[in-house]
């Protein structure tokens, strides 16, 4: 495995080109969105499976048997995804995935003028409340916005936004957090 940082920085935009370039070609625009949003899914995965993670990248197992884990785990991605992640498997560099991510993204916005808004809320956007946001985007970004929507109940309300790894967290669960901590930090005698 390469250790020179500038190499690695090579391997990584090779990745993420080889990968933006074959969804591309697979499916358009489209196809290079649902990879990212797959990659995006791969990298939570992982963090939350640190076994999973540190077997994609072990000098314990054969880069076969690295490949063949990707193969079977993620045999449901797309197949330019599978395919480069088994790459990577391969020469034990599966720990690049967020550094790839991160350059694929890049490729995504240089190349199809576009930004993804990642829209997480407790119940479904309307239609005035999803054209606001993507208007407000493409005003303030000056690339045309694509919004992907997420429920997530735990949020209990509001929002959470990401643009380009910039977070906008709005819900109620973090205000209740933001009080409770404010309160908790407060000594001034008074009653809560």
């Amino acid at each position: 495995m390469a250790t020179n940082r500038l190499v690695v920085k090579e391997e990584v935009a090779v990745f993420a080109s080889v990968l933006f370039d074959a969804a591309h070609e697979a499916g358009g625009q489209e196809a290079v969105l649902d990879v990212r949003e797959q990659m995006g899914e791969i990298i939570r995965l992982m963090r939350a499976d640190l076994e999973l993670a540190v077997s994609l990248s072990s000098a314990d197992y054969t880069a076969e048997q690295r490949k063949g884990l990707v193969e079977a785990v993620f045999a449901d991605c797309h197949p330019a995804l599978r395919e480069v992640l088994a790459v990577m498997a391969e020469r034990g560099q599966a720990d690049l995935l967020p550094r790839v991510y991160a350059d694929y993204c890049e490729l995504l916005s240089a190349k199809l003028n576009l930004v993804v808004v990642d829209v997480v809320t407790a119940v479904p956007l309307d239609d005035g409340l999803r054209q606001l946001i993507t208007e407000k985007a493409e005003a303030d970004l000056g690339k045309k916005a694509v919004l992907r929507e997420r429920i997530d109940k735990s949020i209990l309300g509001g929002i959470i936004m990401s643009v380009d790894g910039n977070y906008i967290d709005a819900s109620m669960i973090s205000q209740l957090n933001r009080a409770r901590h404010i309160l908790k930090d407060t000594s001034d005698g008074g009653e809560c």
